[in-house]
Order: C-alpha cells, then structure tokens, then sequence
C-alpha cells in the first residue's frame, strides 16, 4: 500500500504541475483558456493575473507532494524521515483533494475537472493512511 500510495501521490504531483504550467506559462493560448471555458482570447488575458498567481499554488502543493514522496521513498531504516515524509504528503495530497471538492461544488460543469484533479490525491491519502495504520 505504501507504493502504491506514493504512486498517487507522485501522479497527482506531476498533474499539478501541468495544471501550473497551462494556468501560468500558456493560459492566453487559445488551447488553454477554451479548455477552461473561457469565452475569448480577451477573457484570457483579463483573467491572466489570476490564473498566473493560481498556478503557482499549483506548483507549490506539487513541489511539496514530490518532497514528501521521496522523504518516504527514500529514508534510512529507523530514520523519522518517512513521518516527515507522510505529514507533507497529507498536506499537499489533502489540500489538492480539497481544491478538488471546492472546484465540484463551484458548478455542475466543473464535475469532470474537479474528478480528474482530486482522484489521485484522494487515493494517495487513502492509501497512505491504511498503510501507516497497519504499520
């Protein structure tokens, strides 16, 4: 269970980091912004300062999640760096899982997007907490 959890982890990571990089590197290309609903090239850019700030909160939970997954992955036998390794997991994972609840509860048209961004950091968490439970 614990691979299995620092896999979610390390997959909604890396999601977050190609969330970040199309909320702050190419939100005004048309593919991003129609991907996020938004109506024209002008709404793109009204809304660039957003999106940019967005993204970078993006970026840090995914920062944070790849921290706690190789502090765990990587610890010495009997070191209490796997506890700090679980504790930024949960807070990052949880904190994605969160965002995701949020963006479902925003609007029926964000269901797909809120499913895609918080499965993986619900299953990590999950995961993660059977594993230090039974150990």
């Amino acid at each position: 269970m614990i691979l299995a959890s620092l896999l979610f982890a390390f997959v909604a990571a890396a999601l977050h980091v190609y969330i970040f990089t199309m909320e702050s590197l190419t939100w005004t290309r048309p593919a991003t912004w129609k991907r996020f609903g938004l109506a024209s090239q002008a709404d793109a850019e009204t809304t660039k300062p957003l999106a940019y700030n967005q993204g970078f909160y993006n970026l840090f939970l995914a920062i944070g999640a790849f921290i706690g997954v190789g502090c765990v992955a990587f610890a010495p036998k009997g070191s209490l760096q796997p506890v700090v390794g679980w504790t930024v997991i949960f807070s990052c994972c949880g904190s994605m899982l969160l965002a995701a609840v949020v963006l479902a509860l925003s609007g029926k048209k964000y269901l797909r997007a809120a499913v895609l961004q918080g499965t993986t950091p619900l299953l990590a968490v999950v995961l993660g907490l059977l594993a230090v439970t039974a150990g």
